[in-house]
């Protein structure tokens, strides 16, 4: 997304929370790689944490949100780097940049984003909130390719673009997360996108 002005400063008490959030989906994540996510109970990340339970539902109502994140903030990362692509550029084109622009901008550690994934595709509900996620993603991105779209059945087109470019972007940070060579997930991404325009 193209800034327009200075981002606003976060207040401290925001910081805080941030932090402290980080921290306990970190030692989550490391409890579910060891042991498996439906084997891990909240009390437990709670008393490895340090914090009540209680606690760790005023940061996350349910477990799963400790690996799942934030999807809706990063779904506005990618609809709004779509909307910032040029309004004549191929709508596949404009998906890949507006992904590449969110793993560019992600300040995750690449260990414990590939521990994370791998964490997510193990366990059937993580999965489930993964498809949700993606129907979410698609929810805002398909009305802004349809408009880019002339001709006849333009929702259908649409969807099936939008679709298809979530599942490369997925094929493209399993592919990463699971790659013992060190290359970028921004690479994988661009092989993915590509592998489309490669006829079978």
């Amino acid at each position: 997304m193209v800034e327009t002005s200075p981002p606003r400063p976060r207040a401290l008490r925001q910081i805080t929370r941030d932090a402290v959030r980080t921290r306990i989906a970190d030692i989550a994540i490391d409890l579910f790689a060891e042991h498996g996510f439906d084997r891990v109970t909240v009390d437990q990340i709670a008393a490895a944490a340090g914090i009540s339970t209680r606690s760790f539902n005023r940061y996350f109502p349910v477990k799963e949100d400790t690996v799942m994140g934030d999807a809706e903030l990063w779904g506005e990362t990618v609809r709004d780097a779509f909307i910032a692509r040029p309004s004549e550029e191929p709508a596949w084109a404009s998906l890949h940049s507006a992904f590449d622009r969110m793993l560019a901008t992600s300040q995750v550690d690449a260990a414990r984003e590939k521990k994370m994934l791998l964490v997510l595709v193990g366990a059937p509900t993580l999965r489930a909130r993964h498809l949700e996620k993606h129907q979410s993603w698609a929810g805002l991105l398909v009305p802004l390719v349809r408009e880019r779209l002339a001709g006849s059945d333009t929702e259908v087109r649409a969807e099936a673009i939008v679709h298809a470019a979530i599942a490369c972007f997925d094929v493209a940070v399993m592919s990463w997360a699971r790659a013992e060579e060190d290359r970028p997930a921004r690479e994988f991404l661009r092989i993915a996108f590509d592998a489309r325009l490669v006829s079978a």
